[in-house]
């Protein structure tokens, strides 16, 4: 009998795969009952919200949407595999059926190009040896690896022992997401020659670059980067480490370096460390930026007459935050000027800690510098402050002025991101955000599978081998950053939790608001960077103060959502209509939180909006792909 029963299961699973998995619950499905296969992710989910959710509105499209493709056999399969411990060698596979979000893996390329070479509208690509010993000649990156979504590329010994060879990198994987590239031992030991790199990683999200052992030992070979990581957004930025180390005569240029970004940071670790007659300029680098963040540790340490000149360095950038540890340390006959430094619209913060220790015949000039730096150990000669602090307190009042009387003071926050309670109202005209959803499109996967799978950064290691992350790689910057955002402490009166599976979501929606719920969420991206017309209005719960639930996506393999409930809000739904032809365009879902006391007094939304924490309320959409759980009405 137990053979019949299994031969039958078995016999069911697979006529179910073989006609299509799961009928009548596509996206745009109208019928939302449990049909075809019972045992696919999609089926189960529907059981599950028949169960928990008590409400007789209509079951949500939206979640189903978002459910694993996995078929029946393919679930069971990488549920055992994950059990097993053995995931990491079906990965690929695993990836394209779950539709999850992977990096590819590099093998090295050997390649050879004895002669000049143009590398255009190439991806993913693993460059090793390449160029070793080469003499003169130019090789060429134009519009190499762009509009894509995930970059992954790898420049391993690259131009080494070269003599007079250029490399220009022009137009480099530009409005991509996502992008990593990894420079090891890069153009060592090399004579003359440059490298130059412009528009490089313009209009990203989530760029990570890693520089190791670049031009170490290199000799009179330069460096240009320009309009580099410009209008990116987020991510670990940039990281230098041995960068120029023992190389004589190596002039490189940032120019319009980070210029625009978003929270883009750069660390440069034993940089320039023994060198001779090292050249550094440094022009509008992280200028017109929201929080840059920049780290020189071991800068220049040991080196001999080296010229390092910052200009317009995060000038007119919002908050930032720049820190020189051990910089210019033992070092001789260093140059280092500072103009307009940190003139920044609203200050940041910038440590000095044993800057210029040790050091001979320095000479450091601070001009129109930022009025909140700490120095801690730094050389006490040769050192000169010019204007320094002047016209901070005056930019301070001018920026409060501005900003209570509602302008437009800041280049950081798009118009319409946040706004006042009073603008949801029938025929208001106001600016829409950018409400695309920009991160990768991935899957939930299933209870049975994300159960087994460690979550935790005290698991990274096995996360790093289950994914295939490299150590520094941007998937491992990715998976650390949303683990500690989920592991980090609830902020005042807020409940919140990290989500992987469409189950666990409406277990802590309902566990939050009970039962009687509904997942509420704008309809599309309609009327986003336009200016739109509020139509019909309706505030959920009759307009009073409620209770919600709102998830919004982390950057993760699978589908991650954070979702948290914080005190006081009233939720809205408006229809959205053409400012021209008064036609309906959207319908969007609008959250007010009124009660903004523990928010931080730099929120973009009081650069915004003016004013300072708990002294107004802040409302803001809910964008494409980001949900909302309330009480149903």
């Amino acid at each position: 009998m137990l053979n019949l029963w299994t031969s039958l299961f078995l016999f069911f699973i697979c006529s179910s795969s073989i006609n299509g998995g799961y009928a009548g619950t596509g996206e745009n499905s109208g019928d939302l009952s449990v049909s075809g296969n019972p045992f696919t992710p999609k089926a189960s989910l529907i059981r599950y919200w028949n169960k928990e959710i008590r409400s007789e509105i209509p079951k949500s499209h939206f979640l189903l949407s978002k459910a694993s493709p996995l078929n029946a056999v393919d679930s069971a399969t990488y549920s055992k595999l994950v059990a097993q411990n053995a995931l990491s060698s079906r990965l690929p596979a695993f990836c394209t059926a779950a539709g999850l979000f992977c990096f590819p893996d590099l093998a090295p390329s050997l390649e050879k190009h004895d002669k000049d070479s143009n590398f255009a509208v190439y991806l993913d690509k693993n460059f090793t040896n390449y160029g070793t010993d080469g003499i003169g000649g130019t090789n060429s990156f134009k519009n190499y690896s762009e509009n894509d979504n995930v970059i992954v590329d790898s420049f391993r010994r690259y131009s080494r022992d070269s003599a007079g060879h250029k490399d220009q990198f022009s137009n480099y994987a530009s409005e991509s997401n996502v992008v990593d590239q990894s420079f090891n031992t890069y153009a060592t030991e090399a004579t003359g020659g440059s490298g130059d790199f412009t528009n490089y990683n313009k209009d990203v999200n989530n760029p990570n670059l890693r520089f190791t052992s670049y031009s170490d030992d290199a000799n009179g070979h330069g460096q240009k980067f320009s309009a580099y990581t410009e209008n990116a957004n987020a991510g670990n930025g940039q990281t230098f480490t041995s960068y120029g180390k023992n190389g004589n005569g190596l002039p490189n240029e940032f120019k319009n370096y980070g210029v625009g970004s978003n929270v883009v940071g750069s660390t440069f670790n034993n940089y320039g460390e023994t060198a001779n007659g090292a050249n550094d300029t440094f022009t509008s680098y992280g200028s017109d930026g929201n929080v840059p963040k920049n780290n020189f540790r071991t800068y220049g340490t040991g080196g001999n007459a080296a010229v390092d000149s910052f200009s317009n360095y995060r000038d007119q950038s919002n908050v930032g935050d720049d820190s020189f540890q051990s910089y210019a340390k033992n070092s001789n006959s260093a140059k280092v000027k500072f103009n307009n430094y940190g003139d920044s619209f609203n200050e940041g913060s910038t440590k000095f800690t044993a800057y210029g220790e040790a050091a001979k015949g320095n000479s450091i000039d601070f001009k129109v510098y930022e009025r909140t730096p700490t120095f801690k150990e730094y050389a006490k000669k040769g050192v000169t402050f010019a204007r320094y602090n002047n016209g901070s307190a005056a930019k301070t009042g001018q920026m409060a002025t501005a900003a209570g009387s509602g302008s437009s003071v800041n280049r950081w926050v798009e118009p319409g991101k946040f706004f006042r309670e009073s603008m949801l109202k029938k025929g208001t005209v106001m600016p829409m955000p950018d409400i695309r959803d920009k991160m990768p499109k991935r899957a939930f996967l299933p209870r049975t599978i994300i159960s087994k799978l460690p979550f935790s950064t005290s698991k990274i290691a096995e996360l790093k081998q289950i994914f295939h992350a490299a150590d520094n790689s941007s998937l491992e910057s990715m998976m650390l950053d949303a683990l500690k955002e989920c592991e980090r402490a609830p902020s005042a009166g807020e409940t919140k939790r990290c989500v992987g599976s469409a189950e666990d979501m409406i277990d802590f929606s309902t566990s939050v608001l009970g039962r009687n719920v509904a997942l509420r969420t704008t309809d599309n991206v309609n009327g986003s960077k336009k200016n739109i017309v509020i139509g019909s209005i309706n505030g959920i719960n009759g307009g009073k103060v409620t209770k919600s639930v709102s998830c919004h996506q982390s950057l993760y393999p699978y589908l991650l959502y954070y979702c948290h409930s914080v005190p006081s809000v009233r939720v809205y739904e408006s229809d959205i209509l053409d400012p021209n032809t008064k036609e309906k365009i959207n319908h969007g879902v609008a959250i007010c939180h009124l009660d903004t006391s523990a928010w931080s007094a730099g929120h973009g939304a009081f650069l915004a909006l003016g004013s300072g924490p708990g002294r107004i309320e802040v409302c803001h959409w809910i964008f494409e792909n980001d949900l909302t759980w309330t009480i149903a009405d």
